[in-house]
């Protein structure tokens, strides 16, 4: 530019008509655009524990864990590691339980208290005790299939439970899989056995 002072200049008379570009943060607060993806949270309500985040995560700043001691799956989101891409929350299964915030102030005074997490209680095999998935996730399912549900012992099964419509059926003494165990809250694997010896004897 053959003239840089004038630009300078005009820049100049810009800013004392229309203020600086510039915010005045940490002195005042600034206004981060409506698509801005700040400090992310969950909706506890509509998390259902799946794991979806956690996959998609390219920064390894979710995981879960499995808390044997209290019985729920745990989904942890560490904001110190994350890098806010988004991913979570535009792959996130219910399209609701996690979203960004207009927070982006992170500075804290001590190291601790940059985790949130959410729990979910844990269903278990009927047959080989194990947990399998959250509750929670298996009553979105359930929900979602509507009356396609039914083709899933698991599904139904839980939805009823949870709507408090079973009763404790007398179990076996002796070491299954028995016909009568397809109709019980079962993993994939042992519901695999359960099938394969109804139908082949093995």
């Amino acid at each position: 530019m053959k003239k840089p002072k004038l630009r300078e200049l005009g820049e100049a008379i810009r800013a004392i008509i229309h203020g600086p570009y510039t915010t005045k943060f940490p002195y005042a607060p600034s206004v981060p655009p409506e698509a801005f993806r700040g400090i992310i949270v969950f909706n506890e309500d509509r998390c259902i524990c799946c794991g979806a985040c956690v996959q998609v995560c390219p920064a390894n700043a979710r995981e879960m864990v499995l808390d044997l001691a209290k019985g729920v799956f745990r989904n942890i989101h560490h904001q110190e590691v994350c890098v806010y891409c988004g991913q979570c929350v535009r792959y996130c299964t219910t399209r609701d339980a996690i979203k960004h915030t207009q927070e982006y102030d992170l500075s804290k005074l001590k190291k601790e208290g940059y985790d949130n997490f959410v729990e979910k209680e844990l269903a278990y095999c009927e047959i080989c005790k194990k947990p399998f998935a959250a509750k929670a996730h298996l009553l979105w399912i359930a929900n979602k299939l509507g009356e396609l549900a039914f083709a899933n012992p698991s599904l139904y099964l839980t939805q009823h439970e949870n709507l408090g419509l079973t009763e404790e059926v007398a179990k076996r003494g002796e070491v299954g899989p028995y016909r009568s165990d397809s109709v019980r809250i079962l993993c994939p694997d042992c519901r695999r056995r359960t099938y394969l010896n109804e139908i082949w004897g093995y």
